[in-house]
């Protein structure tokens, strides 16, 4: 199994324990970094606060049928790739997994080696498409320069989608004032007041949104 190392985050739904735990060494080993869940439960808030740049799921799960969960996350504008991993594997399952949003649909049993293909390709084919960024009900994309808060797309200056991509981009990372400024504005005629202006007109168009930035007395600001 040849390593790729590409750090991408890889979030896995399938009810049988062993299969995650399997794959989870298989695919850290390959070189992404792998987060599962037995169910769906706590899928979404996770998805809404952590990065993720593919989806695995099976459709056989307790609780809600897997293409029906991607589904419902595509209605919600959740657009990161899925693949489906599942037994389901008759013609009319595939396009019903297709149908619901799955970039790509592999039938048990399979092959380590070609999953690991399949996510790779994928990953290259998402990059070149779109490259899109995700807190919580926040989406930005670096494609079209758009940032939609759930559904609603906002207006933002140049320098207010920069600033805000760089907090999406370090969520839960505290970033001083001089970061912000070396990293948002390269202008020598920028201060820390700046920043603070910046940063209060940006909360404001956010709206409730904007609550994610915080202040922290003395020493910066982190989205969390």
């Amino acid at each position: 199994m040849k390593a790729n190392g590409n750090n991408a985050n890889i979030v896995i739904i399938d009810d049988e324990a062993d299969l995650c735990e399997l794959l989870e060494y298989n695919l850290s080993k390959a070189g992404f970094n792998v987060t599962t869940f037995l169910d769906t439960k706590r899928v979404e808030q996770f998805l809404e606060e952590e990065s993720c740049d593919i989806l695995i799921v099976d459709r056989n799960l307790g609780g809600i049928e897997g293409s029906k969960f991607v589904s419902s996350l595509r209605a919600k504008g959740y657009n990161e790739p899925v693949i489906f991993l599942t037994a389901k594997n008759s013609s009319k399952e595939k396009l019903e997994g297709f149908e619901s949003g799955g970039d790509d649909y592999i039938t048990k049993p399979f092959e380590l080696d070609e999953l690991i293909a399949r996510i790779t390709a994928l990953l290259k084919r998402y990059k070149k498409e779109s490259q899109i960024y995700k807190f919580k009900e926040i989406t930005l994309n670096l494609t079209t320069q758009e940032v939609k808060i759930n559904k609603t797309s906002l207006e933002l200056t140049k320098l207010e989608f920069a600033l805000l991509l760089e907090f999406v981009k370090n969520k839960n990372i505290l970033l001083s004032r001089d970061e912000l400024l070396g990293n948002v504005w390269q202008n020598d005629m920028a201060n820390e007041k700046t920043v603070n202006i910046a940063i209060k007109r940006l909360r404001a168009k956010l709206g409730d949104a904007g609550e994610y930035i915080k202040s922290v007395r003395g020493e910066g600001y982190k989205l969390c």
